[in-house]
């Protein structure tokens, strides 16, 4: 009776998560998953499951990990609006870092899957809901603190911001991205600035 290989299964679902984000889901083919993790394709299944359900976790993988990064963006030092600030930056260094022209695994999903996949649909819905929910609060808090005008609306603000730093993340693919996404975040701040009380 043949043994079953040994492997890190945290190692190997980091592999997957990387090919995964580089290539797509449709372009990555089982034999590309077992060759980049380095095991057999009885273990992948054995492991993961099905190609779709690695997928999966992959994507969450990767969605709770930028969590606990926007976290602590808002538990940082500091008024709320200082957070929100931090989250922008953040996503602004992500964009001109190494990973940026990979774009966002998230936003890639979104691009490829969101037709045709409802499984990846309700992932993507749920963690672009979360963020947006943690940029509400903060916002919140921030007007709640006298740190923004009595006009400015939290919920509004909160969705124009999610729909600005996603957009950064799928023209960070485009040509001249860094030059794209520091004039975007400038006009975010910017917005921030004209909402804060004076």
């Amino acid at each position: 009776m043949s043994r079953v290989k040994e492997f890190d299964v945290d190692a190997a679902c980091e592999a997957a998560l990387e090919l995964f984000w580089r290539q797509g889901y449709e372009a990555t083919s089982v034999s590309d998953l077992v060759a980049e993790l380095g095991i057999g394709k009885a273990s992948l299944y054995a492991t993961f499951g099905t190609k779709h359900e690695l997928y999966l976790t992959a994507l969450n993988r990767y969605i709770a990990r930028g969590n606990e990064r926007f976290v602590e963006d808002f538990a940082g030092p500091g008024p709320a609006l200082a957070g929100v600030r931090r989250l922008i930056d953040r996503y602004l260094a992500e964009i001109l870092g190494e990973s940026g022209r990979k774009g966002c695994f998230v936003v890639n999903a979104a691009m490829e899957m969101m037709p045709k996949d409802p499984e990846v649909v309700r992932v993507i819905e749920r963690s672009w809901d979360a963020l947006e929910l943690a940029v509400r609060m903060a916002l919140s808090r921030a007007k709640a603190q006298g740190e923004l005008d009595a006009s400015a609306d939290p919920e509004e603000l909160a969705g124009f911001l999610l729909t600005v730093l996603q957009g950064m993340r799928v023209l960070s693919k485009g040509p001249d991205p860094a030059a794209r996404a520091k004039a975007t975040a400038r006009q975010a701040i910017a917005v921030l600035e004209a909402a804060r009380k004076h």
